[in-house]
């Protein structure tokens, strides 16, 4: 099961959102924040990995179901920052060695991010994010079981692998257990990833989405400085959208 190529379609059809709702209200559309960021990076295993990733439709028609219709009014902020998998990986290794930094010392090892991994690591790193992604959208209850179909419907146009949809049924399918998704993590980096994929896909506003990003993040024990540092980067992004 290959999860690398579906989730990279998934997080960069965020902007391709962005761009139509701002079409729609006149507005220009959106550069800066991870696109930005992005500027010189997916070079290396991780770009040849996500090589013939396409069909951005498809990935946008799947990510507004997964968000959800009360989140898509609120794209104007921090939900459609989304550059991709490439640019998940910087912003967590921004947010980590910001944090290391912090913590002083002098020997501070070079955060192993999903942008600085080999195929077979960026795949293990590539399926927790994933899962964070969906939990994280069922997190506000809207996934129902029609919306599950339409969902499954949309990602199995996007992405001809029998496994990888077996595994998307079982994951929308079971209860939300933040305990359950935060096991995926096997490193601190890791952790940290699906930390931010959590955040880029919930509204923070809401109470119950609210309470599950900070259950995953005890879960994934985050510690209280990292938590914070991974929120900022998340949020000044969404300054530059």
């Amino acid at each position: 099961m290959k999860t690398s190529g579906l989730l990279d379609q998934l997080l960069k059809s965020g902007q391709d959102l962005l761009q139509k709702q701002q079409s729609g209200m006149g507005g220009k559309p959106g550069g800066g924040g991870l696109s930005d960021l992005l500027s010189g990076v997916g070079g290396g295993s991780l770009g040849k990995a996500l090589s013939g990733s396409g069909n951005s439709a498809l990935a946008a028609g799947a990510m507004g179901l997964l968000l959800g219709n009360r989140k898509m009014r609120k794209m104007g902020g921090k939900a459609v920052t989304y550059g991709g998998l490439a640019a998940l990986g910087v912003l967590a290794y921004k947010a980590y060695s910001n944090w290391q930094a912090q913590q002083g010392g002098t020997q501070q090892q070079t955060p192993q991010t999903i942008d600085r991994l080999p195929p077979a690591e960026v795949e293990v790193h590539s399926e927790g994010i994933l899962k964070a992604l969906v939990a994280a959208a069922k997190a506000d209850g809207h996934v129902d079981a029609k919306e599950r179909q339409l969902i499954e419907e949309q990602i199995g146009a996007l992405a001809d692998d029998p496994e990888l949809l077996r595994w998307l049924d079982t994951e929308l399918n079971k209860p939300l257990d933040p305990a359950e998704v935060a096991r995926a993590a096997t490193t601190p980096e890791m952790a940290a990833e699906m930390y931010i994929a959590s955040v880029l896909m919930v509204d923070e506003e809401h109470f119950m989405e609210r309470a599950y990003l900070e259950e995953l993040a005890r879960q994934l024990k985050l510690p209280l400085a990292l938590k914070s540092e991974l929120e900022t980067q998340v949020r000044s992004l969404s300054a530059g959208v």
